[in-house]
């Protein structure tokens, strides 16, 4: 393990189930469904192990082998957690005592012992702080941990996990898509995701960029799509994501996941003009 974690300290505070839409992405992903070793990584996990927590008591459902490693620059946000899952391996929380966690200190170099390496890296609200001329390296340094066919889920979310948007990397360091996320009962418009951005986007969000069109044509589609909204908010979200995939966006996913307030496109949909 080295001595010197890469990367800024988190900063944020950790809100029972703010993840679960990235936790819910994850566990379909084919890079967790299909891997030899079902090990995801909770990279900056934040001021309690409750993300990790959740994320492993959803990932188990899907794969009984699967295991969450949280990681935190914070020797004190380390202690922290492995306070609380003292507390869960002697059964005082609702989380199964043998719920497959555990916690050290590392960061982007994501020190795993063993040579092991994660089929998923999932990095919710870390990059924030940092500069948009940093994503690349930073997407580099972590995605260089990963199995082969690993993916790094990379984004950003409100603080109680309404609204949120991820990058999916692949393990050469290159975007492959882009995800909103959105809660949609009382939702006004879907642009609103424009604030929670990944940073490698959020600063885009001006005319003549690709992710700026994105949302401008989804926020049109989804008033046009407002008489839709008698059969509730999911049916008016599906009728906005349809139109834009008859208008040539390059949609992916079905009604499945657009019900659930999802939009994916490729990256080159939305990649920086420059």
């Amino acid at each position: 393990m080295t001595s010197s974690p890469l990367g800024h300290p988190t900063r944020g505070t950790t809100g029972t189930n703010r993840l679960r839409r990235n936790d819910r992405w994850i566990a379909a992903s084919a890079a967790f469904r299909r891997a030899s070793d079902p090990l995801v990584v909770d990279l900056g996990y934040g001021a309690s192990g409750v993300t990790a927590f959740e994320l492993a008591a959803r990932l188990v459902r899907v794969r009984a082998d699967a295991a969450v490693h949280g990681f935190e620059l914070d020797p004190e946000r380390v202690a922290t957690a492995n306070a609380q899952l003292v507390e869960v391996r002697a059964g005082e929380t609702s989380f199964p005592a043998d719920l497959p966690v555990s916690f050290s200190r590392g960061g982007f170099e994501v020190p795993l012992t063993g040579g092991r390496r994660p089929a998923v890296i999932r990095a919710m609200n870390v990059l924030r702080q940092y500069d948009e001329a940093d994503v690349a390296d930073a997407w580099g340094r972590m995605t260089a941990r990963l199995a082969p066919g690993g993916m790094l889920f990379e984004g950003t979310c409100d603080e109680i996990g309404r609204i949120a948007s991820w990058v999916d990397v692949d393990a050469t360091g290159a975007p492959q898509r882009f995800t909103i996320s959105l809660r949609l009962a009382a939702l006004e418009r879907p642009g609103i995701v424009a604030e929670r951005l990944p940073k490698a986007l959020i600063h885009r969000n001006v005319p003549g960029e690709r992710v700026y069109d994105l949302l401008v044509a989804l926020d049109r589609e989804w008033e046009r799509a407002a008489p839709l909204s008698t059969f509730g908010p999911s049916q008016r979200f599906i009728a906005a994501v349809t139109a834009l995939r008859d208008q040539g966006v390059p949609v992916q996913g079905d009604r499945r996941r657009w019900r659930l307030g999802e939009l994916t496109v490729p990256w080159d949909a939305v990649a920086p003009a420059s």
